[in-house]
């Protein structure tokens, strides 16, 4: 038997834009401890705007369980917080009734600032660096500065070693600035991987001292991009048959649903979705070939295949909830028939 240390992480009741949190239990296994060996925990919800002090209990749920590199027999458990019969979930907890499917793939593209004493790494203390324009997968000290590119090849490993699906990593176009990718099988498993991908970043940086900053326009009405967390999705028909005219169709709920989708997307898109800075304005839709400033980027491999495989929202902000976004998307596409049933229906 062996003292295994699980660190239970959650999302708090902070709105608009909720907190991870972790606490630690240990356990004794003699093996590293499958989903279904991991029990419910208690904690203090008054603490983190998820209760009152007069009735404070609230209960994790373990959904998932990820090694982790860091620490000696050490494991990431990641938690939907619920009431304390252990069984209703929390108003908080937007995981358990998302929309969920394993023919859905979703691959997130989180962007995010490295801050360093108020200003992002790289910055000089008063004014701005040279204009954006090297720093989008850039190399050299110039461009990159000495320790982000350290933090990022860290982080990188640390997930890789945890069996999260990492894809890749990238400076972006400002300084300071950069991105990972996770992609997934099923709405709940990629957003669960991104959960867990921020929170194994943010604790890394705290050696460094430096802080992860998700706003999606930390530098304000300046000529500077903002972050984005761009959305690749596809469903099994998607990926299988598609077909123009169900791509129109599917754009065309898209449009329609285009409230629905940019209030989950994240808080404060309209200083992001000015029209600027490679986005499509907050309050139109739209979608193009290799189409950076659309809505929806269709690559060119997708128009090539016949309108099959992958679509790219461009619209979800660095600070949005993936479970969210992913439910969001996968509600619009669910709402879209088929060609095959349209023609079963007018039979």
């Amino acid at each position: 038997m062996a003292k295994y240390k699980l660190e239970y992480l959650w999302l708090d009741g902070y709105k608009p834009v909720p907190n991870l949190r972790g606490k630690t239990l240990i356990k004794e296994y003699d093996n590293f401890p499958t989903l279904d060996q991991l029990p419910n925990w208690g904690f203090d919800g008054s603490s983190t705007k998820q209760a009152e002090g007069r009735s404070s209990d609230c209960v994790l749920k373990p959904v998932s369980v990820y090694f982790d590199s860091t620490r000696k027999n050490g494991v990431l458990v990641m938690c939907e917080v619920m009431m304390p019969d252990g069984v209703t979930p929390h108003v908080t907890n937007a995981r358990a009734t998302i929309l969920d499917d394993p023919g859905a793939w979703f691959g997130f593209e989180q962007e995010y600032f490295f801050y360093k004493n108020g200003r992002p790494l790289g910055f000089p203390e008063s004014g701005y660096p040279a204009p954006q324009g090297p720093y989008y997968t850039g190399v050299g000290y110039r461009n990159v500065g000495d320790i982000a590119r350290q933090i990022v090849e860290e982080h990188l490993d640390i997930c890789l070693d945890a069996g999260i699906n990492h894809e890749g990593i990238n400076a972006e176009v400002a300084k300071g600035q950069w991105e990972f990718q996770i992609f997934g099988k099923g709405s709940k498993k990629a957003a669960d991987e991104m959960w867990v991908a921020r929170y194994i970043l943010q604790r890394l940086c705290e050696k460094y001292a430096i802080d992860v900053e998700y706003h999606c326009k930390p530098l304000g009405d300046t000529d500077w991009n903002g972050s984005g967390m761009h959305a690749n999705f596809s469903t099994t028909f998607l990926r299988e048959t598609g077909g123009k005219e169900y791509f129109e169709a599917l754009m065309a709920a898209f449009d329609a649903a285009k409230a629905e989708h940019i209030a989950v997307y994240g808080p404060d898109n309209h200083m992001r979705l000015t029209g600027l800075h490679e986005t499509q304005s907050i309050d139109k839709f739209s979608y193009g070939l290799a189409d950076r400033g659309a809505s929806i980027r269709m690559p060119h491999s997708f128009v090539k295949n016949g309108y099959k495989g992958y679509l790219e929202d461009r619209r979800p902000n660095s600070q949005g909830d993936p479970y969210q976004i992913a439910s969001v998307i996968l509600k619009t596409i669910e709402s879209v028939p088929t060609v095959a049933q349209l023609k079963a229906a007018s039979a």
